[in-house]
C-alpha cells in the first residue's frame, strides 16, 4: 500500500499541503519521496515550459526491503508511482517488489522505438497486471503521462483539472472536501500527451489531451471487467439440488485457496505497537462481522498461514443513541447485563463465529478485537471520514465508512480465550498491517436480497442478468472510497474475493451452481442464497456460521443514520456535518 500524488502544470511546479503531505504519510510511514521533472516546449510558444512533480509514500509489504518510491529510471528519466499488489503478471506468480518488478517491465521499452511503439509496449505490460493498483507513470522519452486504476477499481485515484486548464493533479486520497476532485474510472488505461503534435497548439488546457484505452486491446466486447466471460446458460428442466457432494463446491475451495494464498503469505512481519501486550507474531487481520464471506477467509487463512501465527479477528459495534432508546438493556441468561455494544447484531454473531473457530482450529493462535466505538466518538471523526470518502458524499457512504474507519485502526478489547462478554478484558491493538475483506462474494455468488427479487420475478433469466450487472458495476462502486478509510491507519485491505482468477472462474460457473434458488428447500436447513459457499463452510466445520443469514455492515454495526435523531434520513441524502 502506498499514497501517491502528481501534477502537471503549466510553468509552475507545486507544493504539497501540510495536511495533503501528512495523509499521504499514513497510508505509507516507511518512505517518503519526491520527483521533479520538466519539459520544454520552446517548438509551441517561447520559454513555454510543463512542471511534472511526482510524490509517493511507501508502506513495505512486499520483497525484503524498502523499495523507495518514486522509481525513477536512470537513462530514459522516467518516473512510476506505484500503489498496488501484483499478484500475477502474465499469468505467472510475482514474488518479491512488485513496485520494482513492474518498472522493469516498462523501462524495457528501446529508447529509440517509436512513440506508437513505446505507447504499445507500455499498455500491453500494464495489461498484463492481475492485482490491485492505481499508478502515475511518466514515459519521458515519449513526453507521455499515464494514469489509470486496475480494472476492479480496488485501489483510490482521484484527478482534478484547475478551472484555467493549465494544471492536473492525481491523488490516492483529497486534502480536503472541495469541488475539483473527480474518482478516476476503472474503465481503462487513460494517458495525457504532453508534447502537442501540432507547433501551433498551445498546452494551456491539458485535460484536452487525455485519451482512455481498453483493458482489452481486441476481442473484449463479451469480456465482463475485462476479465472473463459470464455465463449466461440456464437450467433445462428441474436442476440438481446444491449439497455438500456437488463437484462445483469442491472446485469453489480450490479456487478461493489459490486466491487466498497469494494474498496472506509472504508477509513481512509488522513493527509491534507500542502497547503491544502479546508475544504471538500475528501478520494478518480480518474484518470480521462474524459473517459467511470473512468467517470462510479467516477459516482457510488457518489452512495456510504458518503455526506460529497468530490471526486477530476485528469486530465493531457502534453505540447508537436512537436504537438503544427503543431497546433496553436486558439481562443475559445468568444475569450478566449486556451493553449497547453486546447487543449489536454483528457483536453477537461475531462472538458465535470467534467460538466455532476456536472449535474448528483450536491450535491456532486467534483473538478476537471488540471495537467499541462511543456516540460522541463516532461524532468527533466524523468530519475526518467524510473528507477521507470524498467525493463520495451520502449517509450510506458515511455509514459504511465509519464502520471500516475504526475497524482499520484496529483498537478495542482483545479476548483470546473466551466469547462471552468480559468487561475486565484488556484493551489491545492490532499490529497487522494487512486487512481481509469478504467483499465480492455477495455480488458473486448471489447473496444480495434484489437476487432473491430477481428470482420470484422472473426466474433465473432475471438472476442471470442481475449478478452480471452487479459484477460488471463493482469497478464503478465503492472500493476507492474504502481504501482511502482503511488506508489512513497505515493498513492495506485486501479482497480474496475479487482476486481476478476468482472472479473468472465464478462467472464462468453457472448461476444453479452459485446459489440454488429454484430449491429453496435444503435437508441441512442451508438458504438458497450463496448455498455454493454455504456447504463449503459446512465442510470446513462452520455448521452455524453456514446458516447465518445476511447482514449489511451498516445494520450489523448500527451505523446506519448515526447521526439522526428521527431515524428518517434517506441513504441517498448528502451528507449533514451537523447531523439530522
Amino acid at each position: 500500500m502506498c499514497g501517491i500524488h502528481a501534477t502537471i502544470s503549466v510553468a509552475r511546479h507545486t507544493e504539497l499541503s501540510e495536511n495533503l503531505r501528512q495523509l499521504l504519510i499514513n497510508r505509507g510511514p516507511d518512505h517518503f519521496g519526491l520527483v521533479e521533472r520538466e519539459i520544454f516546449l520552446p517548438s509551441v510558444a517561447p520559454d513555454l515550459r510543463i512542471a511534472l512533480n511526482f510524490t509517493s509514500t511507501v508502506l513495505a509489504l512486499r520483497g525484503d526491503h524498502v523499495a523507495k518510491q518514486p522509481f525513477q529510471h536512470s537513462e530514459s528519466d522516467s518516473v512510476l508511482c506505484w500503489n498496488g499488489e501484483v499478484w500475477k503478471f502474465d499469468d505467472k506468480v510475482v514474488s518479491g517488489n512488485d513496485g520494482e518488478a513492474i518498472f522493469a517491465r516498462l523501462a524495457q521499452c528501446d529508447l529509440g522505438a517509436a512513440t506508437e511503439d513505446r505507447q504499445a509496449h507500455i499498455l500491453n505490460t500494464l495489461r498484463k497486471i492481475q492485482g490491485p493498483f492505481a499508478f502515475v507513470f511518466y514515459d519521458s522519452v515519449g513526453q507521455c503521462l499515464y494514469f489509470g486504476r486496475d480494472r476492479l477499481g480496488r485501489r483510490s485515484l482521484l484527478m482534478r483539472e484547475e478551472s484555467d486548464g493549465q494544471s492536473l493533479s492525481f491523488s490516492s486520497v483529497a486534502d480536503s472536501p472541495a469541488a475539483g476532485w473527480e474518482e478516476v474510472q476503472a474503465n481503462g488505461i487513460y494517458s495525457v500527451r504532453l508534447h502537442p503534435e501540432s507547433s501551433g497548439e498551445k498546452p494551456i488546457s491539458l485535460g484536452h489531451h487525455i485519451s482512455r484505452h481498453e483493458w482489452v486491446e481486441t476481442g473484449g466486447a463479451d469480456l465482463v471487467l475485462g476479465v472473463g466471460s459470464f455465463n449466461k446458460d440456464l437450467p433445462q428442466g428441474a436442476e440438481d439440488q446444491l449439497d455438500s457432494a456437488s463437484p462445483c463446491v469442491s472446485s469453489l475451495h480450490h479456487h478461493l485457496r489459490e486466491a487466498l494464498e497469494l494474498r496472506v503469505l509472504g508477509i513481512p512481519e509488522p513493527p509491534r505497537p507500542a502497547d503491544h501486550q502479546s508475544d504471538v507474531d500475528t501478520r494478518v487481520a480480518v474484518l470480521f462481522s462474524g459473517g459467511l464471506d470473512c468467517t470462510i477467509l479467516a477459516r482457510m487463512a488457518d489452512e495456510l498461514l504458518p503455526a506460529t501465527q497468530g490471526i486477530d479477528l476485528i469486530n465493531v459495534a457502534f453505540q447508537n443513541p436512537r436504537v438503544a432508546a427503543q431497546k433496553q438493556a436486558a439481562p443475559k441468561p445468568g444475569g450478566v447485563v449486556t451493553d449497547d455494544y453486546e447487543r449489536c447484531p454483528d457483536r453477537q454473531t461475531g462472538r458465535k463465529s470467534f467460538a466455532e473457530l476456536k472449535r474448528a482450529c483450536p491450535s491456532r493462535d486467534w483473538r478476537f478485537i471488540a471495537v467499541n466505538v462511543p456516540y460522541e466518538e463516532a461524532m468527533a471523526h466524523k468530519a475526518r471520514v467524510v473528507s477521507l470518502i470524498y467525493p463520495h458524499d451520502t449517509e450510506m457512504d458515511l455509514s459504511i465508512a465509519l464502520a471500516l474507519y475504526f475497524a482499520g485502526r484496529g483498537v478495542g478489547v482483545g479476548y483470546t480465550e473466551s466469547a462471552e462478554f468480559n468487561p475486565d478484558a484488556p484493551m489491545v491493538s492490532t499490529p497487522a498491517r494487512v486487512l481481509f475483506s469478504g467483499l465480492g462474494a455477495d455480488e458473486l455468488f448471489g447473496g444480495y436480497s434484489r437476487h432473491v427479487r430477481a428470482f420470484e420475478r422472473e426466474g433465473y433469466p432475471a438472476l442471470v442478468d442481475e449478478l452480471e450487472l452487479d459484477i460488471a458495476r463493482i469497478g464503478q462502486r465503492n472500493l476507492g472510497r474504502d481504501d482511502r478509510v482503511l488506508a489512513n491507519w497505515s493498513k492495506e485491505v485486501r479482497f480474496p474475493y475479487l482476486d481476478e482468477g476468482f472472479v473468472r472462474f465464478a462467472m464462468s460457473s453457472p448461476v444453479w451452481e452459485k446459489c440454488d434458488f429454484g430449491n429453496k428447500s435444503h435437508a441441512a436447513d442451508i438458504e438458497p442464497a450463496k448455498r455454493a459457499l454455504r456447504l463449503l463452510a459446512d465442510q470446513l466445520s462452520l455448521p452455524v456460521i453456514a446458516r447465518e443469514k445476511k447482514r449489511a455492515i451498516q445494520f450489523g454495526t448500527r451505523t446506519a443514520k448515526l447521526g439522526s435523531t428521527t431515524g428518517r434520513l434517506k441513504g441517498t441524502a448528502s451528507i449533514s456535518l451537523q447531523g439530522a
